[in-house]
């Protein structure tokens, strides 16, 4: 693929991927392909389940500052706060220079940076860690461990992770999540679900003190071995924070499309 093909790819996985957490979270939410624009707003407290994102293909200045008011003006019309996702690949080459200063001139500000990542990767070993046994989330007790896991890795309160997951019926059955257990206490997490005949890697997240010992990557593979194993996908998917930039390509996913996040400016 080249890289422009890899962005919109990158870019299309979150569309489909975000339209079930969404609807999901809410029968209601706000499911909407506009010109340029994609809405998946589910307007909970989980702030990365309200998502906007841009579609163009190649736009220039102008157009990606229509744009980005537009999202801007939707953005400022819902309840709880989320994220634009800026797929910098989509942009183009006249309109990269000036995005961030067109986003703060449509009163967003920018937030985190991201990587949009995807691999031909399978078949991969039956993963394992010394530390760790996996566990498959399928009640409700383990959605919530796997909640408060993404809250204290992402600086969420509690209550919000728990509101963008609990009660899903979705993540206890069509989406591969599993926990990384030690000495009987949940420490890691990640999931996969199928989105258009991939697997895309979903809210990985490791306690803050058990970072840096292998067990991101580990139950990574696993969410990856079961949901490859499940459904026959052999290419994956993922968005990466920074975090987790360095973690993915030891599991074969190469780099495509720089992601930027933004919010709206308090």
């Amino acid at each position: 693929m080249t890289d422009r093909t890899e962005s919109i790819e990158s870019m299309e996985q979150l569309a489909v991927v975000w339209r079930a957490m969404a609807i999901d979270r809410d029968a209601d939410a706000d499911v909407r392909d506009l010109p340029g624009i994609a809405v998946r707003w589910a307007d909970c407290r989980f702030a990365f389940w309200n998502c906007i994102t841009l579609t163009d293909i190649g736009a220039d200045a102008a157009l990606v500052e229509q744009r980005l008011n537009q999202a801007a003006d939707i953005m400022r019309s819902k309840r709880h706060p989320g994220f634009l996702w800026l797929f910098e690949g989509l942009l183009g080459d006249g309109a990269r220079a000036g995005v961030r200063t067109a986003a703060e001139k449509a009163g967003l500000e920018y937030a985190f940076p991201g990587t949009g990542m995807a691999g031909d990767l399978f078949p991969i070993p039956e993963p394992s860690h010394p530390d760790l046994t996996f566990v498959r989330v399928t009640t409700d007790e383990q959605l919530q461990a796997y909640a408060d896991l993404n809250s204290r890795a992402y600086g969420f309160p509690l209550e919000d992770g728990r509101d963008g997951l609990l009660g899903s019926a979705l993540w206890k059955n069509q989406v591969h999540a599993y926990l990384g257990v030690r000495d009987g206490v949940p420490v890691t997490c990640a999931a996969t679900v199928e989105a258009e005949g991939r697997l895309f890697v979903v809210l990985v997240a490791t306690a803050p003190e058990w970072e840096r010992k292998g067990y991101g990557e580990a139950v990574t593979r696993k969410a990856l071995y079961e949901g490859a194993r499940a459904t026959g996908q052999t290419r994956a998917t993922l968005h990466a924070t920074a975090a987790g930039a360095p973690v993915y390509p030891r599991i074969g996913f190469k780099p495509n499309s720089p992601i930027h996040f933004y919010v709206l400016k308090s």
